[in-house]
Formats: structure tokens, sequence, C-alpha cells
């Protein structure tokens, strides 16, 4: 059986000294015609690796953490701004803004409850559907504001999903 590779190399196991530790070890072994080439690492040379890249890892990773939230609560600042523009302009056309039980999905399909707006020229958002925050819930939606008055409040649960904390997103100013 001939197992030289397209170089002239023929691998095999052979025994060898480490020369850091003294010990015997097994590595791979490249015989090329009447010369010895052998190469290895041994398992603690590994592991520094390993650990190296570990070290390096958990210093740069949560730099990167940290941004991926501040870019899903900008997006979400940026979706309500976009969402509060298509009810300016819902309230422009038909003089009033929708009412809580009419929600933001009167900017998509036209109202059947009461007030019925008589002049709805909607869609009034992209993609014919309400969008959702980055957190994959819904946003809020109150009219009467109680905070904004006299327009209407809008917010995200943010990060946690719990409406009233510190991390909620939303259309007013809060006071710190």
């Amino acid at each position: 059986m001939n197992n030289r590779n397209n170089r002239g190399f023929t691998p095999h196991i052979t025994p060898s000294v480490s020369l850091v530790s003294g010990q015997n070890r097994q590595i791979l072994c490249l015989t090329p015609q009447g010369n010895q080439l052998c190469a290895g690492f041994t398992l603690i040379e590994l592991m520094m690796v390993v650990i190296i890249i570990g070290i390096l890892g958990a210093i740069v990773l949560p730099r990167f953490v940290g941004q991926a939230d501040k870019a899903k609560k900008a997006a979400a600042q940026l979706e309500i701004r976009n969402i509060g523009m298509a009810l300016e302009r819902y309230e422009m056309e038909n003089g009033a803004f929708p009412t809580i039980e009419q929600g933001l999905k009167a900017l998509v399909e036209k109202p059947t409850s009461s007030p019925v707006p008589r002049d709805w020229g909607g869609p009034y958002l992209k993609d014919n559907e309400v969008p959702k925050d980055p957190w994959k819930q819904s946003y809020q939606y109150r009219r009467p504001s109680q905070n904004n008055h006299p327009d209407y409040d809008l917010w995200s649960f943010g990060p946690d999903e719990k409406d009233g904390t510190e991390d909620d997103i939303s259309n007013w100013k809060k006071d710190k």
C-alpha cells in the first residue's frame, strides 16, 4: 500500500522526545525521501492559544453587545417618530387622531368604529402594517395623552418588555 501524497511525503506517526518537557509524545511526521521532517503542537501550546483567544473575546465582546442595545433603542425612537408623523398626517386629513379603540391600526386600515373618518387617505404607514418594536412587541398608543397633552402618547416597553420602567422609549420627555 502506497501512502505517498503528491509531494513525495509519506505520513506516519513516530515517537519523538519533546525538548520542553522531556516526555515522549506522538506527533505526525512527514518523511520525504531520506530526510525526516516532524512538526506538531503540544496540548499545553494549544491550550495557551485557546486561553489567549478567550481573554481577547472577553475584552472585546462586551463592547459590541452594548452597541447592539443602543442601536435597538435608537431604532425604536426613530420608529416612534415615523409613527408620530403618520398620526399627524391622519389628524390633518381627518380632523382628529384615532381613538384608543381604533388604535394604530387606523393608520393602515380605514376605521369602522365611531368616529369613522370621512377623508381617510391611508394607508399612512409603509408596507401597510403597524411595525413592531425591535423587541418584537407592539408599540403602545393612548389618546388623550397623559404625558404629551393635547396630543397622544406613543411608546415602547423597551428591552425589559414591561410598562412604566426606566428603559421605556416614548414620544414624551421623562422627568429624571
